[in-house]
């Protein structure tokens, strides 16, 4: 068995069979998985987006699009997939990634999928930890597609730097309900499937909804499957997005709470984290997994 130094150099120089075994490694919690954790140097630079939303709005043909641009212009990306668990081998139903199969020989692409594990908004505690294994590499991108549950997904703003809400059309009748839910993920909005009936109008709807927002959302028309609308919403992706400060510490505390809930399941002051991660995160060299080792 490779070492964890080993396994982490080759991860560093972009091979994809060393950052399979290591995410193997932290998924499965096997031997040198948490001496992984903590050595590992996570690029702060490298940009992770979510793309949620409801069943059936067209996700996984989205981010295959969307990654196939982004490919031929030269970068590199990651794509992680939160699959249903099965009921049989608490595995990951891997049924959306069939979606992807043009991108699996793609030599820029790296595709992983990770079951739920119960987790109600499609992120556990692994789902957080994967990510930055992923962040340790070389990638332009990474991708984290949710499993598309409604409000619960709340739980991808703590994960992910900016969050791509995906709706159809047919939402136009839910979206009252949803919407104070998606206002405080969504960076963006995508209507798939534009050139359904009402989709014009459904698209100009949620613009009036977002209008008030600071900084603007912007809300996009594709029709994922045939490439349209695609360009404007990679142009997005790749704008740098303004900092917000006042933000990342509360984002980088829910992460570290997950984190804590799974190694230790006990009751945490989440106001104490906060705060205490405010001041550590301040540190050049901060590693969330040396920061929950210590926190009491």
């Amino acid at each position: 068995m490779q070492s964890t130094a080993d396994l982490l150099a080759g991860v560093k120089q972009g091979n994809f069979i060393a950052l399979a075994r290591a995410l193997t490694l932290v998924e499965n919690e096997l031997e040198g998985s948490a001496e992984l954790l903590r050595s590992l140097t996570a690029k702060a630079n490298t940009p992770v987006f979510g793309i949620t939303g409801p069943p059936g709005a067209g996700k996984s043909t989205l981010v295959n699009a969307i990654v196939e641009e982004l490919t031929s212009e030269g970068s590199k990306v990651a794509i992680l997939a939160v699959d249903p668990t099965s009921p049989f081998n608490f595995g990951s139903l891997l049924g959306d990634r069939i979606r992807m199969s043009q991108q699996f020989n793609n030599p820029r692409v790296f595709i992983r999928s990770v079951a739920t594990r119960g987790a109600l908004g499609g992120i556990s505690t692994k789902t957080i930890e994967l990510v930055d294994v992923m962040r340790a590499a070389e990638f332009d991108f990474i991708f984290v597609e949710t499993v598309g549950v409604g409000q619960s997904e709340l739980e991808i703003a703590g994960l992910a730097d900016r969050t791509v809400v995906v709706l159809v059309p047919e939402s136009g009748d839910e979206i009252q309900h949803i919407k104070s839910g998606l206002m405080e993920v969504a960076q963006a909005f995508t209507v798939n499937k534009a050139d359904r009936e009402g989709a014009g109008q459904f698209a100009n709807n949620l613009k009036k909804l977002v209008a008030h927002q600071n900084p603007p959302i912007p809300v996009f028309s594709t029709v994922a499957d045939k490439k349209i609308g695609v360009t404007d919403l990679c142009t997005w992706l790749k704008t740098p997005a303004e900092v917000n400060n006042s933000r990342k510490p509360f984002l980088m505390a829910e992460k570290a709470f997950k984190l804590l809930q799974h190694e230790k399941t006990k009751h945490i002051d989440k106001s104490r984290l906060l705060n205490d991660i405010k001041l550590a995160s301040r540190e050049i060299d901060f590693n969330i997994y040396r920061f929950i080792d210590t926190w009491r």
